[in-house]
């Protein structure tokens, strides 16, 4: 192909195998790109065809297949929803084809953060005290315990505490205690209790709910101690007594949970969970690739990073496997994607239901090209792992869990595994916080990382500029250092993370 002109729009051919240019910029009919003349307009994000394509033709981003023509495409046609379907093909998992031995680096030459020491060895960013609720019925209860001890002012003399927060969700009975449903709520709630961003928990119940609190306890062997407190508000009589009782434990907490001091430690302490949402044309061209070089420095300094959202990885699955470490572990993964295929079709959906209409809007036009974009936040590396949704992760280095797509859910399940930091990229402007898990924000492009500056935390979008990749990996990099060791995010300045905790509901609600 011929270069493209020095006046035309600016653009990116992500393979030479690919069929399509990437809009940087919006395209204008009789644009001249790569010796092609655009024929209609092509907003920016979005794709012009390259060559002619013949209906039934695959089209080919990221040198892999993304869907296939609907219609005879002529070169300098947009190519969106109007001309593009998808339907199955056959993938070649070659598993753990590329699996290597990675070099991780000696402790005493890994970098470091201060963080949080806790008395099992793992290591926290954050210092909260959770409030937990069994079932749905005891969420206003769990609030007005925060609220109460929110407005006393009393956390002013406990600078190393960084909250009181209440967890609460939408289940917890009217569900099958035997089922698939009860077992992800209970690991959800595990994962949370045990999560070494929180300093103390309280669970709070009803009393008669599905969820039992003596079975979760039992299950895991656990007792109430002056850092873990459980409690219904039937056995206690009702809710003005069982938020009194609580707000006298959380403030029994307070001095021992502030007690725990900033030490510094490895990178081999931090799990960071990836997130993608409100995905755009970009996503896959910057901050997503940048953050997959983040984190193939995480992994380099003996860290963990958890890829997930499988509806998101659809497609793109075959690049994962082949990284796999053993064949079983490939195995795995592509046993996830079939639960996925047979679960949405139950359920009368199919798996090109996502992208969303936004997702469409920023230039995504099938799950296939989203999935590959979104892939690419796991880096290169082997992957060592992969859990089913909020199982603890034990792993080093890179590691799949099996979670929705849709962010908060997905995001939950990640942080009951065990992550102790969050990135987040976003192109159309996902408005999202984590707690006790604070979360960076990558912006996709500089348009969104400008209109929405507060909420974002670093600019991918220069990327488009020619800042390369492994520069932007690095800054990202640096960054989850500051943030680790205390320094706010800016979603942590704006307040969010109370209401995203949303555990997966799976099965029928009764």
């Amino acid at each position: 192909m011929n270069a493209p002109a020095t006046n035309a729009p600016r653009s990116v051919r992500l393979s030479p195998q690919d069929n399509v240019l990437v809009a940087v910029d919006n395209f204008e009919p009789g644009a001249v790109l790569y010796g092609v003349t655009a024929k209609t307009r092509v907003p920016r994000g979005h794709k012009m065809a390259l060559v002619d394509v013949t209906k039934g033709q695959p089209i080919v981003k990221f040198g892999q297949i993304i869907g296939f023509a609907s219609k005879d495409i002529a070169a300098g046609e947009w190519i969106h929803e109007h001309n593009v379907e998808m339907h199955a093909f056959e993938r070649d998992y070659r598993f753990a084809e590329d699996a290597r031995k990675e070099e991780i680096l000696p402790v005493d030459q890994q970098a470091t953060f201060q963080g949080y020491r806790r008395a099992n060895g793992k290591v926290g960013t954050r210092n909260y005290i959770g409030i937990l609720t069994s079932v749905n019925c005891s969420a206003s209860v769990a609030r007005f315990m925060a609220e109460e001890i929110n407005r006393s002012g009393i956390l002013r003399e406990y600078p190393n505490i960084d909250g009181v927060i209440p967890l609460v969700h939408g289940g917890g009975c009217a569900l099958d205690i035997k089922g698939e449903g009860y077992e992800i709520l209970k690991r959800t709630q595990w994962g949370y209790a045990t999560n070494p961003n929180m300093g103390g928990v309280i669970m709070v119940g009803l009393g008669c709910e599905g969820f039992q609190i003596a079975r979760w306890k039992e299950a895991y062997g656990v007792a109430d101690s002056d850092l873990f407190r459980t409690m219904t508000i039937q056995e206690i009589g009702g809710t003005k007594k069982t938020v009194a009782a609580g707000v006298e434990a959380i403030k029994a907490m307070l001095p021992k949970v502030n007690a725990v001091k900033r030490e510094t430690v490895p990178a081999s302490e931090l799990m960071l969970a990836l997130q993608c949402g409100g995905s755009d044309g970009y996503s896959g061209i910057t901050a997503n690739p940048a953050l997959g070089a983040a984190v193939d420095l995480l992994v380099k300094h003996g860290g963990t990073a958890i890829l997930s959202e499988t509806p998101e990885i659809y497609g793109a699955e075959h690049l994962l496997t082949r990284r796999a470490a053993t064949r079983e572990i490939g195995e795995k993964l592509v046993s996830m994607i079939h639960w996925w295929e047979d679960y949405t079709a139950r359920n009368k959906m199919e798996m090109n239901n996502n992208p969303s209409p936004g997702n469409k809007a920023g230039g995504l036009t099938t799950i296939l090209e989203k999935s590959l974009g979104a892939a690419a936040k796991g880096g290169t590396t082997t992957l060592t792992g992969v859990y089913h949704y909020a199982e603890p992760v034990d792993a080093k280095g890179f590691v799949y869990m099996d979670t929705p797509g849709y962010d908060p859910v997905s995001a939950t399940g990640q942080v009951a595994g065990g992550a102790n930091m969050l990135c987040f990229t976003t192109g159309r402007g996902s408005a999202y916080g984590c707690k006790p898990t604070p979360s960076i924000k990558l912006a996709t492009n500089s348009e969104i990382y400008r209109r929405m500056i507060d909420d974002m935390d670093i600019n991918c979008g220069d990327v488009l500029d020619g800042v390369s990749i492994e520069e932007k990996g690095r800054e990202i990099f640096e960054m989850i250092l500051r943030i680790a060791s205390g320094e706010r995010s800016k979603s942590e300045e704006l307040g969010y993370g109370d209401a995203e905790f949303v555990p997966w509901t799976v099965g029928a609600t009764m």
